[in-house]
């Protein structure tokens, strides 16, 4: 204690420096914490990138199956032939 000061100029100064170093803690572990959630992020949504990019290949593989099927399973009619006088 500082006998210099008065009770209540000490008091609002042990209060004050209190308060300032919770918000600074209260910055710091929100700043950690929107960190980790960032990299948590980052990791879900390649996971999940790459998912749909998988599905979204392998339905262009099976549509082209089909159009090839089809086009196999398709025979053009043939030209009739004009006949000659």
């Amino acid at each position: 204690m500082d006998d210099d000061k008065p009770m209540i100029e000490q008091a609002t100064d042990a209060i004050t420096g209190a308060t300032e170093a919770t918000t600074k803690a209260v910055k710091s572990g929100a700043r950690k914490v929107r960190k980790a959630a960032k990299k948590v992020a980052k990791k879900v949504t390649k996971k999940k990138a790459t998912k749909k990019a998988t599905k979204k290949a392998a339905k262009a593989k099976k549509a082209v199956k089909k159009t090839k099927a089809a086009k196999k399973a398709y025979k053009a009619p043939k030209k009739k032939k004009k006949a000659k006088r």
